[in-house]
């Protein structure tokens, strides 16, 4: 007798089993979501229900639209997951604007409006889908969900069409993100990849704006790309937003833009969504606002510029797998030349059939063996018997054997057909399918030709207006602390030692922004650097407090101290550069009792003389005297300093101001992003004390004076000149008067002392441009005219032909217009001595 088990045991099993099925269930859910919703495949590019609706599409197509109601309906035959996400995929598709052509309201991606309902839009597939996306003859079939009709696998998909639409979904632990490729670089980079050639590809969009690619990391896991928008500088007052980023909607922007404003991080007056046909937000910015520090201030705290991490990840023979773009691409054309060459086999074998049948036919009716017909035969299988025998002497001229099935399909002629067959036409027809076959054959041995041609076909019917239109551009990198208004201000309580932007009843320091960091010293010669808070604890006694900027190296602090051990004073100079936040940082020798007598900050390196008044009733002869910081090397925080005394020191006092020891600040202009910057990166522009000014001339025309804020950017595509400015240098310039078909020179001095300001200072008129500028003191013009053998070269002092005259001055005539002249100033020196012209 079996023994029974304890209801804990049964317990047990039933758990156990209901575990295990848990198990199964959710990986069966986890493998249905990853291969029948969420993925594309690798194949053809096409998520299930994209795949399912296109070949209902294709069922349905006649050459009309049809009501999208309709297509879901006959796309829900093949999809079993209800109208809602059919119709979504339809919209997403046809805002691609590739494989479907659509009609009515379907939205618009760049606002986030929706589409019309199902009921009210229609569409078809595009001449363009037709074309790559179908052929039954290469189609593997499989059962729909229900059973009752076929569904293509994959559709034999001739072009890469994953890269170009782009794909997004998540599934369960996985996602894909593979962002959208421009038609025509997608195009010549098969082309490339056929001809064994290099190729780069770079996602673009239809919202247009920039991207920075330095990141794409060709587009897999770990990857990055920044994206902005282009923003215009309408007036010193008003900026432009031209379009959007990828994924970001008008209202997206707009709301970004007004949570900025909000957060004190930028400063507007107000955002209008004037976008029509074309995206424009016009900004209006607060009084007294940098238009150069709002740009970047957008592209720092909104959707003016966000980043996107793609992660390529498709599914390849029923497994996810993470390929990178170059590998999709690769895979793409493989399959279309794969296809390309069984399209190319399944022709020939037609044209071969074609051909066969036709030579029969031909002998049938030349050589009258239908006559086989009349005669008397005791069974059919006897006339068809003779017809074969009949054909006996002809085989050599056919390309295969005959079949029962050819003899009869010639029996089943129409009679009228005996009567009127025109020989020489079938003539015709055999040499024309002999020149098909010629050139099916040489296709098929030419393979990677055929295919090319091919690509090129495609980019000649279907490229034209779909040129890049996102800017692809190097980004330079923008501190947001930097671009950050002034939304906060700090206190102190210097007894106490608390800063903080809530001590309202205490001394104010400075206005500052919620990103900024505040640096800190107290009388017990400690520092510290701490986060913009609402109240924080520094150490009693604190001496100075400020806005801390990292990599400073000009700012210097001058101190006195008195070491709490020995009792010896020191004094020291010191940067301080970047350092560890909230960690306190001891600027003495780390004694108790050691205290600061002195601290001055001196933003250019300044080193003041001091009086140091030692105490009344120490050994010393003498109480006072002068010390002098310009005596000091400026090191490090860390460092000791040099004995001031060994005597009690009563207390230090300013005495005289000092000058700076430290060189100007050397500046640079990147061309790359029309910035100034202090790293060594682009054209030097000179050494720049603090008053100092840069002239940048513009090739329309105007000229600017401007300061030495790093924040302001440039045209860098339109300076023709930039320099460090002085007021005592000539300008030479020669310009194209357009209306006398003339070249002009000027020389002038720069009169106007407005900064950031344009003055144009060549002859106004349609056409006018300048040519070239310089700030040489004895310029000398190289005039290259003619071509070939017939080139000359000449040189003009230009001061022996023009006198130095106001800034508004027409100038002389230099020299007729002429297409091929070249022009360029003389350098120092010269190996070729052109002819001399005074």
């Amino acid at each position: 007798m079996a023994k029974k088990k304890s209801s804990g045991e049964e317990m047990q099993q039933a758990a156990s089993g209901i575990m295990g099925q848990y198990k199964t269930w959710f990986l069966d859910y986890a493998s249905y979501v990853i291969l029948e919703r969420a993925v594309p495949a690798i194949a053809d590019g096409l998520k299930p229900v994209q795949r399912r609706i296109l070949h209902a599409m294709k069922e349905m197509d006649d050459g009309r639209f049809n009501k999208v109601a309709n297509i879901i309906g006959q796309s829900m035959q093949y999809h079993p997951h209800g109208d809602a996400s059919i119709g979504e995929a339809i919209v997403n598709m046809g805002q691609k604007d590739l494989l479907i052509e659509t009609q009515g309201n379907w939205g618009d991606i760049r606002t986030g409006d929706d589409a019309a309902a199902a009921r009210y839009i229609e569409a078809r597939l595009s001449k363009f889908a037709l074309e790559v996306a179908f052929n039954a003859k290469t189609t593997e079939w499989q059962l729909s969900y229900d059973g009752r009709k076929n569904e293509p696998v994959t559709l034999p998909m001739k072009f890469p069409l994953l890269l170009a639409q782009g794909a997004e979904g998540i599934a369960v632990g996985l996602a894909t993100k593979i962002l959208p490729h421009n038609f025509c670089e997608l195009c010549d980079a098969s082309i490339k990849y056929l001809r064994n050639k290099k190729f780069d590809l770079y996602p673009d969009f239809q919202t247009k704006g920039m991207i920075d690619v330095t990141n794409y990391n060709d587009g897999k896991r770990g990857g990055k790309v920044r994206i902005r928008t282009h923003i215009e500088e309408l007036d010193k007052k008003t900026l432009i937003v031209r379009d959007v980023p990828y994924g970001v909607t008008t209202t997206q922007l707009i709301d970004s833009i007004i949570r900025a404003n909000d957060q004190g991080k930028i400063k507007i007056k107000k955002v209008t969504d004037n976008t029509a046909a074309e995206v424009e937000i016009q900004i209006d910015l607060a009084q007294g606002i940098s238009p150069d520090i709002a740009i970047d201030a957008l592209y720092a705290f909104t959707d003016c510029e966000v980043s996107v991490s793609p992660n390529a990840c498709v599914i390849d023979q029923e497994r996810p797998t993470f390929p990178a773009v170059r590998d999709l691409l690769k895979t793409s054309v493989d399959n279309t030349q794969e296809l390309l060459k069984r399209e190319l086999e399944i022709k020939l074998a037609e044209l071969q059939d074609k051909l066969h049948y036709t030579s029969l036919e031909k002998i049938f009716f030349e050589e009258k063996i239908y006559k086989e017909l009349e005669k008397k035969h005791e069974t059919w299988d006897k006339v068809l018997e003779a017809i074969a025998k009949a054909f006996e002497p002809f085989r050599k001229q056919l390309k295969r054997s005959i079949t029962r099935e050819d003899i009869i399909k010639l029996t089943e002629k129409p009679v009228r057909r005996i009567y009127k067959l025109d020989i020489q036409e079938l003539n015709d027809q055999i040499k024309a399918l002999e020149g098909e076959i010629k050139q099916v054959k040489h296709d098929l041995n030419n393979l990677v030709d055929f295919t090319v041609a091919y690509y090129e076909n495609l980019l000649k019917k279907y490229g034209k207006g779909r040129e890049r239109k996102t800017e692809i551009k190097l980004f330079e990198a923008i501190q947001a602390k930097q671009v950050a208004i002034a939304n906060t201000k700090i206190y102190v309580n210097r007894a106490d030692g608390f800063i903080g932007t809530g001590l309202k009843k205490d001394e104010f320091v400075a206005d500052c922004s919620d990103l900024d960091d505040i640096i800190a010293f107290t009388k017990a010669g400690k520092m510290k650097i701490v986060k913009v808070a609402d109240k924080i604890f520094i150490g009693k006694d604190i001496l100075h407090v400020a806005v801390f900027q990292k990599n400073d190296e000009r700012t210097t602090y001058n101190m006195i101290y008195s070491d709490g051990k020995s009792g010896i004073s020191y004094a020291k100079r010191f940067n301080v550069t970047g350092v560890t936040r909230d960690k306190e940082y001891d600027l003495t020798k780390g004694e108790e009792k050691s205290k600061a007598h002195y601290l001055s900050v001196n933003p250019n390196g300044e080193a003041e003389t001091v009086k140091v008044i030692l105490s009344a009733n120490c050994s010393a002869r003498i109480k006072e005297f002068d010390f002098y910081f310009e005596t000091l090397e400026i090191k490090g925080r860390g460092s000791m300093g040099n004995q001031v005394t060994k005597y009690p020191i009563r207390i230090v006092k300013f005495k005289e101001a000092g000058k700076a020891t430290l060189s100007g600040r050397k500046l640079w202009f990147d061309d790359t992003f029309g910035r100034l910057n202090t790293e060594e990166k682009g054209e030097y522009l000179g050494s720049f004390e603090g008053d100092d000014k840069i002239l940048v001339i513009y090739e329309d025309g105007n000229y600017e004076i401007a300061d030495q804020e790093l924040t302001q950017r440039f045209e860098n595509d339109k300076i023709l000149l930039i320099e460090k400015f002085n007021p005592e240098k000539i300008i030479t310039a020669v310009y194209l008067d357009n209306e006398k078909l003339q070249y002009n020179v000027k020389r002038f001095k720069i009169e106007t002392t407005t900064l950031h300001t344009k003055f144009f200072f060549i002859k106004d008129g349609e056409g006018n441009r300048l040519e070239t500028v310089t700030t040489e003191e004895e310029p000398v013009l190289v005039i290259q005219s003619g071509r070939g053998s017939q080139v000359r070269k000449a040189k003009i002092k230009i001061p022996k032909l023009t006198e130095v005259m106001g800034w508004k001055a027409v100038g002389a005539k230099l020299a007729d217009y002429n297409k091929s002249v070249v022009m360029e100033w003389e350098q120092k020196k010269k190996d070729s001595q052109p002819e001399l012209f005074e």
